[in-house]
């Protein structure tokens, strides 16, 4: 039998791989130390290819971004994307905008393919047109994403997904005794996404943890 630290050690190098396992490129690369210079904690590579795989997976043409990550996710999203299609991405940071713009346009996405809406994500995203959003992706306040999921299934088509990183909260979440705000409120979106027959989730251990669930029909 393999001694428990040597366990740990296996899961630890194994998901290290999976991070791995799709190198950023210059332009990803940039953009992360860009957010992680102004104190944004962009989404991971291995979460960042798993957007990318649902975008791709649905043909994306619409996607919905809370939490721009200074650009990170949103070129993920967008290379999963039709050729054409609009990210619409939220933050309440105008720096975080201006940044993301900036990754964009260094991963050679022109300015028509992104909608930069400056504000806190509960006010704008009850403007946003209902069932017009093929994904939905959430990396923003942790103690409000069971609102954005309610917002998410309004904004989804059928058969669109919705996503949240963090989705493990820094492994707090799997600690029943955790009762910190931010792990009570990804515990309880986990929940309500679990229980809701209209979607159907997975939770991945990518990360910090990427759970995504799709609309029902």
């Amino acid at each position: 039998m393999r001694p428990q630290g040597g366990v740990i050690d296996a899961v630890k190098a194994t998901l290290a791989y999976v991070e791995q396992y799709l190198p950023e490129d210059e332009a990803l690369r940039d953009a992360r130390q860009r957010g992680e210079d102004v104190g944004a904690m962009p989404i991971g590579p291995g979460a960042g290819a798993a957007l990318r795989f649902l975008a791709t997976a649905i043909s994306a043409r619409t996607v919905v971004e809370v939490g721009s990550g200074c650009g990170v996710s949103g070129i993920w999203l967008l290379r999963g994307m039709q050729k054409g299609g609009v990210l619409t991405s939220v933050d309440v940071e105008p720096e975080n905008q201006r940044l993301a713009r900036e990754a964009y346009a260094e991963a050679g996405f022109p300015t028509s393919r992104a909608r930069l809406i400056t504000g806190r994500a509960l006010d704008v995203l009850p403007r946003l047109t209902d069932g017009a959003y093929d994904l939905v992706f959430c990396d923003a306040l942790k103690q409000e994403y069971p609102d954005y999921l309610a917002e998410a299934l309004r904004l989804l088509r059928p058969g669109g997904v919705v996503a949240f990183d963090n989705a493990l909260c820094g492994d707090t979440v799997a600690d029943p005794t955790n009762r910190t705000p931010d792990t009570v409120a990804v515990r309880e979106l986990g929940r309500l996404v679990r229980d809701d027959d209209r979607l159907t989730p997975m939770l991945l251990p990518v990360g910090d943890g990427l759970l995504a669930a799709v609309k029902g029909e």
